[in-house]
């Protein structure tokens, strides 16, 4: 297949590049500058200049493949409502491209991009659960479910808050920077909240089982480690910067994380035993706590998350 993969160069729509190549597709990837572009060449993938938010070379790249893999989101926390809504009018402008005549099933899929976040807090769920409306990141599945309305085959990916790996500039190496910068690795009251997480590489595993064997209309969480309770996260951070491990009220909470309270607090345990069921997905690189025990992590000082893509 010819697949087009938004977000190619980001930190997981890499990995998946590597990932389809392997397996014998050919790559299109989008891509905002020539930095990308060369990037892309490197790695064996064909280029098409565009951006999220050029909609019609969305439609282009999309009308010119087999399939479509959306990674690509502006993390921009600053504009976090405003983000969302730009990647329902990506989604829509990619279905737009995809879909069959007269709403008939188009047999080129659609894969979108979502998170596990989004669903019902405080107990384990699974692909069957909805997210809450009231979530501006739910404009995702929206679209998605929009897109499938007029015929092209959707599926969706759901990650975890921690895709992790080489390479990793998400949460976990927020948290760490804040750690450095606090002096202290902090969780929220008993730290017993959980966050679940993959490895990138799993992740883009996953992304390809879907592409060559997903059913249209379901959803696939891409979930190795169910649920790791915040303050093991937090215990790691701590040793490896020979910082205090503290815990943290909700009002203090809000002190020390920022903006990133919100997310340290979040208890979302998924589970992705039907993904695994109906695909064959079996997750095979380290877990989050073993992955995070490593070097590499601490060797960087940034502090802040990346707003280009996943």
């Amino acid at each position: 297949m010819r697949v087009f993969v938004t977000g190619a160069t980001g930190f997981i729509g890499s990995a998946i590049v590597q990932e389809l190549i392997g397996a014998g597709h050919q790559v299109l990837g989008l891509a905002r500058s020539e930095a990308a572009a060369k990037s892309l060449k490197a790695a064996g993938a064909q280029v098409h200049r565009g951006d999220i938010e050029d909609l019609e070379s969305l439609r282009r790249g999309a009308a010119m493949s087999d399939g479509v893999i959306h990674t690509a989101f502006n993390h921009d926390f600053s504009k976090w409502a405003q983000n969302c809504e730009l990647d329902r009018r990506a989604i829509d402008a990619l279905g737009d491209a995809l879909a069959g005549p007269d709403r008939s099933l188009s047999g080129r899929p659609l894969i979108v991009t979502s998170g596990t976040a989004l669903l019902p807090p405080g107990r384990l769920v699974t692909e069957k659960d909805v997210p809450a409306s009231s979530v501006p990141r739910v404009a995702s599945e929206e679209a998605a479910a929009s897109v499938a309305a007029r015929g092209v085959k959707v599926m969706v990916v759901r990650l975890p808050p921690s895709v992790h790996g080489d390479g990793d500039h998400g949460f976990v190496p927020t948290l760490i920077g804040l750690a450095r910068e606090k002096g202290a690795s902090a969780y929220v009251g008993d730290g017993f909240n959980r966050w679940p997480a993959v490895h990138r590489l799993d992740a883009a595993h996953l992304y390809r089982l879907v592409l060559e064997n997903g059913s249209a209309g379901v959803n696939y969480h891409g979930v190795a480690d169910e649920g790791v309770p915040f303050r093991d996260i937090a215990g790691v951070i701590g040793r490896r910067l020979n910082v205090p491990v503290l815990s943290k009220s909700s009002a203090d909470a809000a002190e020390h994380f920022g903006w990133f309270a919100h997310f340290v607090a979040i208890d979302s345990p998924a589970s992705s035993a039907q993904t695994q069921e109906q695909l064959g997905w079996r997750p095979r690189q380290p877990g989050l706590m073993a992955d995070l025990d490593r070097e590499c992590y601490f060797e960087s000082k940034k502090t802040s998350v990346a707003v280009v893509s996943h």
